[in-house]
């Protein structure tokens, strides 16, 4: 039978029953047809688009008014000011291309006049490029405007103006930056909520993903440890999406008022937020759930199944984000919670009173499910565009606190003068690799030596991982462009054509490029060379060296990379460790404090929060980058994996406990509450000032064995002996979980202690 794949319907079935095409081929076209439509429709598609625009417009009417180099200027500060806009407030944007446009201005104005004696001409050339990629120190946008300033710099060396004086040529770079800042506005001015749409749809699409991992680790795995790893990884994705949505929506909601619109989008992303903490938390430690899972797989079944449809709930949600008729019913899971909490009740009611414990283990577990069913019925519910009542917005005043602002202090540049820091390693090292790039070029006579530095500030990036991975996509790229494009150029002889066909390589390329680079270069090297075979007949002799500096260019980022002044992760890891145990240390203070006053939930405990998972984040991407690193620079990696896991699972811990205690009404916090937190925080900031000392590249594992300070952990209360007829289930399942998440936090904070511990410094 031939069907595509539907949102589930109203129907009597418990779980989701896709309709699947059969055929493997059908299947790959349909596959691959909906990822093309996905594309045609993304922001990265329409950029590209209005950069072909942008580019295009100034040459075709330079052409036509014989005014061909005004049209090249115009093009080129279109072209270099683009890269600056990316997802965020219009106002940033703005901003953002604003300020490319003056550098670009600045620096075209220094590169009209850099037509000197190479004595003179390489250390000017070094120390522009280090003080253009320097401004990075200013954030991710400030990056970008240093992207368009090297872009200048490197292509002033391919273009001098014959007709036009250099301060001429310059300003009109400025004013074709201008007309694509025009440009960019009146296209967010069109469609204005196309960035919000698809950041919302792609943190739908990621938080399901984490669904489904999180569902492989109910029950004993034999590949845990890959789970938890891809778990992290995906974990630190959302967060990015997270901060471009908060930044979307808080900012533009605070400039343009209570838009409907923007209310009702920022309130599913705040259930997109809670559904990632519920999905984190885990109301029980792995140890005692593969125990009873392996006793009732029936359980880890349903469980798994159940999670599986919130999934494809998700899913659903995020293709028809603007058609809530096409939703999937509520039933559906209603019916699933419903079985499933028959079947724990008929397990409480068969079983002996020793498996009391394995009950209210079950109960949390669904409890959770509960309020992920909750969240995504709140959702379905506002994309339905309701009206919101002034009770449902939030103060503005409460938002502001979610939103990370940059520091711009001039001091931050004194702060990066030194070897301490990354921007500071990564700009003296691409201006090395600048300037060694131009001199080969020009002592081997290269056809056009700046496609080399262009190579270069296009691959090379700040940590080593990256520019590796960016310098064999760049030369697989590079290389079958070329062998396309020299396979087109002795089929087609016609210039219009290379025209067309260079502008259409170029939209592309820049559509593809944050998504597949490999893609992206084979594109750009096809546009570039079909512009070439318009201007010079031998276009074999433009392939060759296409390809020659682009090898050249790529080695000189990866060795360059590698022996000059490298800032490997391990030299830096212990800082996000630091950083994320005292996020969750705050975190854990906040939750701690809550339990024991109650009343509404502060402000302070959602931003530390907030605070704890993007630092989680910062420290999994830390790791990530790590792992890419050669072997012989991984030092201490396994104890260095260990911590990440540990602050991990120790903010899984935390997000179980804060989940529970906002959804639930809790008992007075006891004695042994504030006892046993006291000695946890203890603990923590005892890791934090052990990690102070320990600088992973010198540190030796001490043979020691690190006994921590006696404690006595207060014995549960929920023992089978003090099981009462006359408590309720509902303290019963509260003092269950915190003795349990109280009990997982202490040894967590003791391995990490033990850990910490056994570093000595020489």
């Amino acid at each position: 039978m031939l069907g595509l794949k539907k949102c589930p319907s109203h129907s009597n079935r418990i779980f989701v029953s896709n309709y699947k095409i059969t055929n493997p081929i059908l299947a790959i076209i349909s596959k691959h047809a909906k990822e093309l439509l996905e594309f045609f429709k993304s922001t990265s598609f329409s950029k590209a688009i209005l950069i072909g625009i942008a580019v295009t417009v100034p040459i075709v009417l330079g052409i036509a008014t014989d005014q061909f180099e005004i049209g090249l200027a115009l093009c080129f500060g279109s072209f270099w000011c683009s890269p600056s806009d990316v997802s965020g407030r219009l106002k940033h944007k703005q901003v953002g291309i604003l300020f490319s446009a003056i550098l670009v201005v600045i620096i075209s104005f220094i590169g009209g006049y850099l037509n000197i004696s190479n004595y003179l001409l390489f250390p000017i050339l070094g120390f522009l490029t280090f003080s253009i990629a320097f401004i990075s120190i200013y954030g991710f946008r400030a990056s970008l405007i240093s992207f368009s300033g090297l872009l200048a710099l490197v292509l002033s060396f391919a273009h001098t103006s014959e007709n036009l004086e250099v301060y001429q040529y310059a300003l009109l770079i400025g004013v074709g930056g201008i007309w694509y800042l025009l440009l960019s506005t009146l296209w967010f001015k069109i469609n204005p909520k196309a960035q919000t749409e698809e950041a919302l749809h792609q943190t739908f699409i990621r938080t399901a993903d984490f669904l489904d991992i999180r569902r492989q680790l109910i029950g004993e795995q034999p590949n845990r440890e890959d789970l938890q790893t891809q778990l992290m990884t995906l974990q630190s994705e959302l967060n990015e999406h997270h901060q471009t949505l908060r930044e979307i929506l808080i900012l533009s909601r605070k400039s343009s008022g209570k838009s409907n619109y923007q209310s009702r989008r920022l309130l599913v992303f705040v259930q997109l937020v809670e559904i990632l903490e519920t999905a984190v938390a885990n109301p029980v430690n792995y140890t005692k759930m593969d125990v009873l899972f392996e006793k009732h797989p029936e359980f880890k079944k349903d469980f798994q199944q159940l999670i599986t449809e919130f999934s494809l709930q998700l899913r659903c949600i995020a293709h028809n984000i603007n058609n809530s008729k096409l939703f999937p019913s509520n039933k559906v899971l209603s019916d699933a919670l419903k079985t499933l909490e028959n079947n724990i009740l008929k397990f409480k009611n068969e079983d002996h009173l020793e498996d009391y414990e394995r009950y209210l283990m079950l109960q949390n577990l669904l409890d959770y499910q509960k309020k992920q069913f909750e969240k995504i019925n709140k959702i379905k519910w506002l994309l339905g565009n309701p009206e919101l009542s002034s009770d449902d917005y939030i103060k503005n005043d409460k938002l502001k606190r979610f939103i990370n602002s940059q520091d711009y202090n001039p001091k931050l540049i004194l702060r990066n003068l030194s070897f301490r820091s990354t921007i500071f390693k990564h700009s003296l090292r691409l201006a090395v690799a600048v300037m060694l790039g131009y001199g080969i070029g020009l002592f081997f006579d290269f056809q056009n030596p700046y496609w080399i530095i262009l190579t270069v500030i296009v691959i090379m990036r700040p940590s080593y991982g990256l520019t590796k991975t960016r310098s064999q996509d760049r030369i697989i790229g590079t290389l079958i462009g070329a062998v396309l494009a020299a396979g087109l150029v002795f089929i087609i002889n016609d210039p219009y054509i290379y025209g067309i066909l260079g502008i259409l390589s170029l939209v592309v390329a820049f559509s593809m490029v944050q998504k597949n680079y490999k893609a992206s270069a084979t594109f750009i090297t096809l546009s570039v060379i079909f512009i070439y075979a318009i201007l010079q007949p031998d276009i074999l002799k433009v392939i060759q060296f296409r390809v020659i500096d682009t090898l050249i260019g790529a080695a000189l980022s990866y060795t360059t990379m590698r022996w000059l002044w490298p800032a490997w992760s391990f030299m830096e890891i212990g800082d996000n460790i630091k950083d994320s145990l005292k996020a969750n240390t705050a975190f854990f203070k906040s939750i701690c404090t809550y339990y024991q006053k109650k009343g509404s939930v502060p402000t302070s405990l959602k931003v530390n929060r907030k605070e704890a998972f993007l630092h989680m984040s910062n420290l999994s991407s830390a790791f990530q980058r790590m792992a890419q690193e050669p072997e012989s620079k991984q030092n201490h990696v396994d104890d260095i994996y260990e911590l990440v896991v540990l602050n991990h699972t120790f903010l899984s811990s935390l997000a179980s406990l804060n989940t529970f205690i906002q959804n639930h009404v809790t008992t007075e916090a006891s004695e042994d509450f504030r006892l046993i937190t006291e000695k946890i925080t203890d603990n923590l900031n005892k890791v934090c000032a052990q990690l102070k000392t320990i600088n992973f590249k010198d540190s030796q594992i001490s043979d020691a064995v690190f006994t921590p300070e006696p404690f006595n952990f207060p014995i549960n209360r929920m023992t089978n002996d003090a099981i009462s007829q006359y408590d309720s289930e509902h303290s019963h399942k509260e003092a269950h979980l915190i003795w349990e998440q109280l009990y997982w936090l202490f040894s967590l904070s003791e391995k990490m202690l033990k850990l910490t511990a056994k570093f000595k410094n020489d």
